[in-house]
This record gives C-alpha cells, structure tokens and sequence, in this order.
C-alpha cells in the first residue's frame, strides 16, 4: 500500500542551461531592428534643413599693388626721384596746350621773273668746261727735207710769262693775263703769289710769297710784286666742285732802263 503512491508521484526533469536564444527570438529582433530603421527614414526625411545665415563682418586678406601707400613708403628712391604725387606733379604733369599752325594759304602765286640774260648761260659753262678734241685728217703730207734746219733762238724771254702750280694747275684760266715787261738794268726774281680760288672761279684769296730776292736789293723789287699781286687777283678760272689752292709764278722779262731825270726808278 506504501509503493502506490510513491510510483505516482513524478519528478520534473530541470532545463538545459547555457544554450542562448532560439531562432525564433533571433528572426523578431531583426525584425525589430529593420522596422525601427524604416521608421527613422520615414520620419526624419520629411524635414527640412534650416537656411545658413549671411557671413557678415568678417576679416578679409588682400594683397597689396603697387599704388598702396605703405608699400611706397619702402622705397628708397621715394624722396629723390620724381613721384606724381607730389607737390610739383600739378605743374610738371600737365602739358601748355600747343596751338597748330594754320597752313592754310591765301596770299596768290608770285611767279619769278624770266632773266632772258641768263639764258644759254649754263650751256656756255658747260661748253668751257668741256673741249672736245679735233683731229685734222692730213691725207697729202709735206715732204720731208733732206738737211735738217737748226733755228737759232734767243736765250733771252722775249716777254714776261706766267706760271701755275699746285692743284689749281688742273683748272683752266679763262681770261688771258700778259704780265708786262718791267723797266730794270738786270735780271729779278719771279714774283711767287699764292691764290685761293672759289668754286666759280673767282680768286678770294691772294697772298705774296717770299721772293728770292734778298738784301737791300730786295726793296728795289717792290714794284714787281705789287704787279704780281694784282694780276693774281684778277684772275678767272673754270668752275669746279670746291675751293682749289696754288701758286702763280710771274717769270719777269727786264727791259733796260733809261737814265733820265723824269724816270723815278733810275738809279
């Protein structure tokens, strides 16, 4: 009667511990999670984000040019050199106003005067300064003598003459000059006078050279240069390019004096 009620009674079995959640409670919580992320879109997309206000008074960094003030202030050439700000800019700076000349021309045509004079006179220069050479054709020639002729000359000038030196040589004389033959008992020296002669021709400058004439004698032969000088200075040459310098030699041609009371250079 005692073992009835003891095989009746059951013991409950404990739980297994330490085996964590189930798949079930794994597959709510995510889906827990998901529907919580969903619902943060939904209600916080809706919004909208506030305007950023203006920036207003703000520090700013500019650099410098070179018109700044402070920058001129480094320059060492600042009080030395001309500046367009200074105090002498207002004068200097500004340019007087020119006036244009007026080309406008009202008074009429004064045509020159025709010189009928000078007409040819270009031609005649070139003519003079220009000689073409002629040949003379000699077809019949005279016959040759068979005793030879010796003339006898006088080894005295038959008159005074005159020499040109120098490059004044090359230039043609124009006028004929004929020294005259001077009254004295013996030989003299040549007058030498040395020209300068313009590019037209004309003599601007005449000047006496030393004569060989030498002692007291010397002054007897006054005369003589005078008239060298002044034959010198009459003198005409042909035109050139410039001025020409040289020399005129008046070889003398002595005629004896008489020896009267009314001749002053009768010695």
């Amino acid at each position: 009667m005692n073992d009835a009620p003891a095989n009746r009674l059951e013991i409950a079995a404990p739980e297994p511990q330490g085996e964590g959640w189930s798949r079930t409670k794994w597959l709510v919580l995510v889906a827990l999670v998901f529907a919580a992320h969903i619902g943060f879109i939904f209600a916080l997309g809706e919004r909208t984000t506030k305007p950023a206000r203006a920036v207003k008074n703000v520090p700013a960094l500019k650099f410098a040019d070179n018109s700044s003030e402070l920058l001129a202030l480094d320059d060492p050439a600042l009080f030395a050199l001309p500046n367009p700000k200074d105090f002498a800019s207002a004068v200097w700076l500004k340019m007087p106003g020119a006036k244009q000349p007026s080309f406008r021309w009202t008074e009429a045509p004064r045509w020159l005067p025709l010189a009928v004079e000078n007409l040819g006179t270009t031609f005649v220069q070139f003519m003079q300064t220009n000689y073409f050479a002629g040949y003379q054709l000699d077809f019949k020639p005279p016959p040759k003598l068979s005793e030879p002729v010796a003339p006898v000359q006088s080894a005295l000038p038959q008159n005074s003459t005159l020499q040109i030196g120098g490059e004044l040589a090359q230039r043609q004389l124009l006028n004929e000059i004929n020294p005259p033959s001077l009254p004295y008992d013996d030989v003299i020296a040549p007058s030498k006078v040395q020209v300068l002669v313009s590019a037209a021709g004309d003599v601007v400058s005449a000047v006496l050279l030393p004569s060989d004439n030498s002692g007291e004698a010397a002054d007897r032969y006054n005369a003589a240069d005078r008239c060298a000088l002044e034959l010198a200075r009459t003198a005409r040459f042909a035109p050139a390019t410039n001025l020409t310098i040289g020399q005129m030699v008046f070889n003398w041609r002595t005629i004896p004096m008489t020896t009267t009371n009314d001749n002053p250079n009768a010695h």
